[in-house]
């Protein structure tokens, strides 16, 4: 049953069709304003989930479904932090109360999930090209859908999509896209794009001959045939007022279209309505705020309120439990302030981030050394790139991007940094399972595609003492390429602002004595291990612990160690088994001619969905219980075995 608020209209739409067929153009203000209300009433009570972005597109979404004949006319929502809306009037308004919650609705439009979900994002910049690959493809087939892209200027920023309007261009495919321009992306946008929008928003000169012009083309459906050639000459008028401007769009073969008011539904429906009959790529340029509608949102930080956490409606009191003694930091936060301590003792240290300055801590560096300090935008190639240029000129780029994001740059890590051998230094965020954003953004992979990599150190700390020395050894003379990889959320130490120490490249450690069994973990994940190992040593249980510290080089010296007093040896991975550090273990292992049973604990071979981290874990088979649960096994395992022997 559903416990929150619904208003009077938004409850009889269960379908866009509904939208459509129950309602006239007059009652879509209201159905917005209660479509609103009942973002802000579940999301201020779940907590879990983004809460600006949506607000600021509720009337766009409920004009596009009013307009567009979805799911046969396809809407692709890029990102997906803006398709909350989208998702409520679209059968899901019941199960919204689960959204990024395990066994619950994705936070990201996910093909599985709903029809109405034309294409899976949760990466940026990805709407134009698959939506001009979708427009193909119907075509191809005779179909006549119509295809939306629903783009951020924050997201436009990304190389990917300027890639896909140049082909859309020249296709001449017919498809609309709607630049929501914001401001925004999660911090504040930065680059030359931003300063072009905001010179066609605040022009004079275009605003003037603006209104004219949307007067007429507010006419153009009733012209019927020759409504295309109508708005050809209405797109000369504009050309020829305001040249300069709408230069950049237009000399894509792009119709450009506004910028108009993304908050007027009515206006913003008319106007779809018409552009739906003009054949053709088209860019409609929409102005909103994000946060929209709800005055602690819509006024306040727009940082803050991109995922601000449980709330109080009433009053925008954000609600955050006092712990009860002092806390571990985050590993980001630890970051933040240990580059810029590295910083200030070495003056060829810089950091860049691609469009998360706030989510990797990069701003706490931006503020106190704004002129070493680049956020290049949602361009995570351009950044691995620039980091080579500055580190080829004998600077030390420290770049921080997501592990999943860094997914994207890996051309760029192999051709540019690692077959030069430059001294860059990835600092990958949210290495590991992350939570609620799911499949998309979990930070699987780059241990074993790091790894692959010649030239590559690749390096995860146990704790946050670790990660500042890490990050310290990194920057010292000739290191080459060096990742770095730490997870989302708090490390396990109060007292962890330690003097810098260097740790020599390719060294694990021996944390603790033990004869029964040997496990060997790497990176933060190695906590885990230390409660199921403390747990199995009350059963009675001896068990070694080593931290490899290295994924690339491998401690050798500790390894040879390791299966020379072993016969069952169990590894921990906050990544993919497939090529991770379990896989790096039974090289070593096979090259050297031991044997041994070893049991592999990590990411299996599938996309896991979305949950709290300690829920992931568990249901990977790696939480403190999971690892205690392994112990046991090889440990009863190899006594069963060694007693079948004595018997034979």
């Amino acid at each position: 049953m559903n416990k929150y608020k619904i208003g009077h209209k938004l409850a009889q739409i269960d379908t866009p069709k509904d939208l459509r067929e129950k309602f006239e153009l007059r009652d879509l203000p209201e159905i917005s304003e209660e479509l609103r209300d009942y973002i802000v009433e579940v999301l201020s009570d779940i907590g879990n989930s983004h809460f600006g972005a949506s607000l600021g597109v509720v009337e766009l979404t409920v004009a596009l479904h009013y307009v567009f004949n979805t799911p046969d006319d396809r809407i692709i929502w890029d990102v997906g932090h803006q398709a909350y809306g989208h998702k409520i009037l679209t059968g899901r308004r019941d199960q919204f109360h689960t959204n990024r919650l395990k066994g619950g609705i994705s936070g990201f439009p996910k093909r599985k999930e709903s029809e109405y979900d034309a294409f899976g994002t949760g990466h940026s910049s990805t709407s134009v090209s698959a939506s001009l690959g979708q427009a193909v493809a119907n075509s191809y087939q005779g179909k006549n859908a119509q295809h939306v892209a629903v783009i951020g200027d924050g997201a436009l920023t990304g190389g990917m999509s300027f890639e896909g309007l140049n082909h859309a261009g020249a296709l001449n495919s017919n498809m609309l896209i709607i630049l929501n321009d914001n401001c925004m992306s999660i911090d504040p946008n930065v680059g030359a794009l931003k300063e072009y929008l905001t010179d066609i928003t605040a022009s004079k000169t275009y605003n003037k001959v603006k209104d004219d012009v949307w007067k007429v083309l507010g006419k153009i459906s009733k012209f019927g045939p020759n409504a295309q050639s109508i708005a050809a000459k209405v797109s000369k008028t504009v050309k020829g007022s305001f040249l300069k401007q709408s230069n950049f769009f237009e000399s894509l073969n792009f119709r450009y279209f506004g910028p108009i008011d993304g908050h007027d539904v009515v206006a913003l429906t008319q106007v779809l309505g018409d552009l739906k009959e003009i054949k053709g790529p088209k860019i409609l340029h929409i102005l909103t705020k994000k946060g929209k509608g709800y005055e602690h949102s819509e006024w306040g930080d727009p940082t803050l309120w991109h995922a601000p956490g449980v709330f109080n409606k009433d009053t925008g009191e954000i609600v955050k439990v006092s712990p009860a003694s002092p806390e571990p930091p985050k590993f980001q936060d630890v970051f933040g302030h240990s580059i810029v301590e590295l910083a200030e003792r070495n003056p060829k240290i810089m950091g860049i981030t691609p469009a998360m300055a706030t989510g990797c801590s990069l701003n706490i560096m931006m503020k106190a050394m704004p002129e070493r300090t680049f956020d290049v935008g949602i361009a995570e190639q351009h950044a691995v790139t620039f980091s080579a240029g500055l580190a080829s000129e004998g600077m030390i780029p420290f770049c921080n991007i997501y592990s999943s994001f860094m997914q994207r740059a890996f051309d760029q890590i192999i051709h540019d940094v690692a077959i030069q051998n430059l001294n860059v230094v990835f600092c990958l965020d949210r290495g590991g399972l992350v939570g609620a954003d799911g499949s998309t953004h979990h930070g699987s992979f780059d241990i074993s595609y790091m790894r692959m990599i010649p030239n590559m150190t690749v390096a995860s700390p146990l704790n946050e003492e670790e990660l500042r020395n890490l990050m310290y050894s990194a920057q010292l003379e000739d290191k080459g390429p060096f990742s770095i990889r730490y997870p989302r959320g708090k490390g396990v130490m109060i007292n962890w602002k330690t003097p810098f120490k260097e740790i020599k490249i390719g060294t694990g450690q021996k944390l603790r004595n033990g004869t029964d069994l040997a496990v060997l973990t790497f990176g933060p994940i190695g906590n885990e291990a230390i409660k199921a190992i403390e747990k199995a040593e009350e059963d009675g249980k001896s068990i070694a612990h080593y931290d490899l510290r290295f994924a690339k080089p491998l401690d050798e010296i500790l390894l040879h160690e390791v299966f020379s007093k072993f016969d069952s040896v169990i590894t921990v991975e906050d990544g993919s088994l497939m090529g991770g550090i379990g896989s790096a273990v039974l090289e070593f292992m096979s090259t050297n001619g031991y044997k041994a049973e070893v049991l592999r604990l990590g990411i299996p071979d599938r996309f896991i969905s979305q949950g709290t981290q300690e829920e992931l874990w568990k249901e990977c088979g790696y939480d403190s219980e999971g690892i205690y649960k392994a112990i046991t096994h090889q440990i009863n395992s190899s006594t069963s075995e060694k007693s079948k022997k004595r018997v034979l």
